[in-house]
């Protein structure tokens, strides 16, 4: 059975709390035909994970986005996830890239800008996610730690089949439940290895790790895929262009091929289609 989901838990006396994530058939289809090499997979598949443990439980509608350019090899990466956790994004890279190649190395000086969008409001909040360490995982700890004032710890995973994680907080009643809670399930998490993020579900994942403490699950929540053609919004980008101008592209190339790169799917205007499109304008004029 295909595992796409994100699912809370807290450790019922040690008032610990936590996400696991992980992401089959979503994940599948967002790198679907991308042709991504493994350093690529791995980075993009990571700030996926972490993108919808932070936009589950948003309490308003709305996004968060994800974005780091940068001088490396890597010079974009783009993850949007929605408030209902549709996920969508892309990697693009200016040159091949070895499989050993470092998270530095990938992404050079590029820094992580997060936009927390409130569609409701139309108000948004960006902050820039310090690059502490060399992964993705190690700058979102920190991050965490610093912003949400709770110790943070945090494990990710991906591969082209599948991404998984799994975060852990110390809430400030912790040590009051158990003085040695957090630091005995922080001993036993560190033990996790990439292959159980990625092939585990929520509770065979948890028991393997902590079967001697006491944990609640909450109810998972699905994540999806959702990256669906705009193409309305190519039309009128055609149009804003102007007929003459459209149609000097027309004739220099055979053919208008308008590519969005987020989702990865191709738009194609033949003559007909221009035709059609300025006549239909025009009529809509008068």
């Amino acid at each position: 059975m295909s595992v796409n989901a994100v699912q809370r838990f807290l450790f019922k006396e040690l008032n610990i709390r936590g996400q696991h994530i992980q992401l089959q058939d979503s994940w599948q289809a967002m790198i679907k035909d991308r042709h991504y090499p493994q350093p690529i997979v791995k980075l993009l598949g990571e700030l996926t994970a972490i993108s919808v443990l932070l936009a589950n439980g948003m309490k308003h509608q709305g996004r968060i986005t994800m974005q780091i350019q940068g001088s490396g090899p890597i010079t974009l990466l783009v993850v949007d996830v929605t408030h209902d956790l549709k996920i969508r994004g892309v990697a693009k890279t200016n040159k091949e890239i070895s499989t050993e190649t470092t998270m530095d190395e990938l992404l050079g000086d590029g820094q992580i800008l997060m936009t927390l969008e409130n569609t409701q409001t139309q108000h948004h909040f960006q902050s820039y996610v310090p690059r502490e360490g060399d992964s993705i995982a190690q700058a979102f700890e920190t991050y965490l730690s610093q912003s949400e004032q709770l110790p943070s710890k945090l494990w990710l995973a991906a591969n082209e089949q599948s991404l998984g994680g799994v975060l852990i907080q110390k809430m400030p009643e912790t040590d009051g439940h158990d003085e040695d809670g957090w630091d005995r399930v922080l001993h036993i998490a560190t033990t996790v290895k990439e292959e159980e993020l990625t092939t585990l579900d929520s509770e065979a994942l948890l028991h393997r790790l902590f079967h001697e403490e006491l944990i609640e699950l909450f109810e998972a929540e699905e994540v999806l895929y959702e990256c669906p053609q705009d193409k309305e919004r190519v039309t009128n980008m055609l149009l804003s262009l102007g007929e003459e101008e459209v149609r000097k592209v027309l004739e220099e190339q055979g053919e208008i091929v308008i590519h969005n790169e987020m989702c990865n799917y191709h738009l194609r205007f033949n003559k007909d289609d221009i035709n059609e499109l300025f006549a239909e304008e025009s009529q809509t004029v008068q």
